[in-house]
C-alpha cells in the first residue's frame, strides 16, 4: 500500500521575486511588473515541484508576503507594534495590532488556489493560517467600541471562509498552520493558553461535516525561519495531548529535526485518534544537507512502528520559506529535499509492501 506524502507549503523565492518586491515598495517598479514577476515564480515553482514526481502540490506561497498575515495584508485599522515572535538565533518576527473593527480579511486563501490551478492538473493543497494565532492581534487591552467577544464572532466567521471558499475551489487539502501551539508553551506552560487556542480552532471546525474534515489537516512545527525556530527548547509531550483533540482528519508533525524522534512517535501512538492521518516530518528544512532517500526510508519505517499503515504519511517539517523574504534556504536545496522524500517514502512504502 503507498504511502501518501505531502509537502506543508512553502518554497523559498526566486532572488527575482524578491528583488521586485523590494522595488515595489521602494516605489521604483509598478503593479504590472510586480504582478509579472509573481507569474513568473509561481510558473517556476510549480513546474519543479511537478518535476519532483510529487502527487501533491502547493503553489509555494509565492505571492503570500507572509503565511501568517495573509487574510489583513493592507487591512486598516493595524498598527505596527504587535506581539514579538523571538527566534532562537536572537531575530525576532512581529506582528501588528488590531486598532478598530470589525475585523475581516482583505484576501482569502482561495484566490492564491485558483492562480496555482491554472498552471496545473496535479491536486494542490492550500495552507491557511489558524484562527488561533490571527487572535493574538487583538490587544490586551481592548479596543473602544469593538469588545473581544465581537472580535471573536468576526473571526471565526472569517477563518470558516477562507477554508470553506478552498474547498470550494477544488483544494486537495486545506492545511491549518498551527505553529504558535508550541510556541504557546513557552509563553505559558501551565498549558491554559494552548487549551483557548485549541479551543477557538474547534470553534472553526465545528463548522465543517465529518466529510470536509477528512480534508482539513493541521500542522505544528516549532517555527522555522532564518534557519532558527521559537519553540523547538518545548516538550512536545505538552503540546500533541491537546493537538489530537482538534476536530481534523490530518495532521502533519514537525518529526525529522525531534532530538528523540521515538518518544514523540510513541507520544503520536498514544494521543492520535483512529480517525486521523498523521503525515510525519522526514525532512528538516532547516539543515542545508540534504537527506538521502534510504534516511528518509529509515524514518518511515521507524514511524510504521508506532503508527498503523492506513493513518501513516510523510511530509516535511516545516515550509521552507514561511516568510517572503527568508533566503536562508535555496530553492535547489528545497526541491532536492522534497525528491529525497518522495524517494525514500516509495523505498519505505516498498519495502513494507514485502514485509506483509
Amino acid at each position: 500500500m503507498p504511502i501518501p506524502t505531502e509537502p506543508i507549503g512553502s518554497i523559498p523565492r526566486p532572488p527575482e521575486l524578491i528583488r521586485a518586491v523590494q522595488e515595489f515598495a521602494a516605489g521604483r517598479i509598478g503593479q504590472e511588473k510586480l504582478d509579472e514577476a509573481y507569474t513568473q515564480a509561481l510558473g517556476d515553482t510549480i513546474r519543479r515541484f511537478e518535476d519532483t514526481g510529487s502527487p501533491v502540490i502547493t503553489d509555494g506561497e509565492q505571492t503570500k508576503p507572509s503565511f501568517a498575515t495573509y487574510p489583513i495584508h493592507g487591512l486598516e485599522g493595524l498598527a505596527p507594534d504587535g506581539v514579538v515572535i523571538p527566534f532562537a538565533d536572537g531575530h525576532t518576527r512581529q506582528l501588528p495590532r488590531l486598532t478598530a473593527g470589525p475585523f475581516r480579511y482583505t484576501t482569502y486563501a482561495a484566490s492564491f488556489l485558483g492562480r496555482a490551478q491554472e498552471f496545473t492538473k496535479v491536486p494542490v493543497k492550500q495552507a491557511v493560517i489558524s484562527a488561533s494565532l490571527l487572535s493574538i492581534l487583538y490587544p490586551q487591552e481592548g479596543i473602544p467600541g469593538y469588545p473581544r467577544e465581537q472580535f471573536v464572532e468576526d473571526l471565526v466567521n472569517e477563518a470558516v471562509a477562507d477554508i470553506r471558499g478552498c474547498l470550494q475551489q477544488g483544494a486537495y487539502k486545506v492545511q491549518i498552520d498551527f505553529t504558535e501551539g508550541r510556541l504557546s508553551l513557552k509563553l505559558d506552560p501551565s498549558g491554559e493558553l494552548l487549551q483557548q487556542l485549541i479551543a477557538l480552532n474547534n470553534q472553526v471546525l465545528d463548522h465543517f461535516s465529518e466529510e470536509e474534515r477528512r480534508r482539513i489537516g493541521v500542522h505544528t512545527c516549532p517555527g522555522g525561519d532564518q534557519d532558527a525556530t521559537h519553540s523547538a527548547d518545548v516538550d512536545y509531550a505538552g503540546l500533541l495531548p491537546g493537538l489530537f483533540t482538534l476536530k481534523a482528519g490530518n495532521f502533519y508533525v514537525q518529526l525529522a529535526s525531534e532530538k528523540d524522534r521515538r518518544r514523540t512517535l510513541d507520544l503520536i501512538r498514544r494521543h492520535s485518534q483512529p480517525e486521523q492521518t498523521v503525515f510525519v516530518g522526514v525532512t528538516d528544512p532547516i539543515d542545508p544537507r540534504v537527506e538521502t532517500p534510504e534516511e528518509v526510508r529509515d524514518r518511515v519505517l521507524e514511524a510504521a512502528e508506532f503508527i498503523p499503515l492506513d493513518r501513516l504519511g510523510t511530509t516535511d517539517d516545516c515550509g521552507f520559506s514561511p516568510f517572503g523574504d527568508d533566503t536562508s534556504t535555496t530553492r535547489d536545496v528545497a526541491f532536492a529535499k522534497i525528491r529525497a522524500r518522495i524517494a525514500g517514502t516509495e523505498l519505505a512504502s516498498r519495502h513494507l509492501d514485502r514485509a506483509l
